[in-house]
């Protein structure tokens, strides 16, 4: 198995497209394992693998509850991403201003 760090692990996380729709899910409001499985007709396991690679990304945090699973989009959690996007930002304006040289 690979293993990321930072932004490499956010951007394998959300390389799935099942788990970017369950952390735009998310973005809405805390929702059960349960919750987030029914909508793509998959088992609890399987939609439980999906939030172990997101909260290991950092994405989402857990919490039981009863006999369910709570997952919330955890705080700050794409605040690296942001930050190198911006970096990516600030690198694009420079090969504009250098273009016509």
């Amino acid at each position: 198995m690979v293993h990321h760090s930072g932004v490499e692990r956010t951007f394998a996380a959300l390389a799935d497209p099942t788990r970017r729709a369950v952390v735009e899910r998310l973005g809405r409001g805390s929702a059960t394992i349960s919750e987030l499985a029914e909508p793509f007709g998959i088992s609890l396991t399987g939609m439980k693998k999906h939030v172990l690679v997101l909260e290991g990304a950092g994405l989402v945090v857990t919490e039981k509850v009863g006999r369910a699973r709570r997952c919330t989009l955890a705080p700050y959690a794409f605040e690296g991403v942001t930050t190198w996007l911006q970096r990516l930002d600030r690198f694009a304006a420079v090969v504009e201003r250098t273009k016509g040289r």
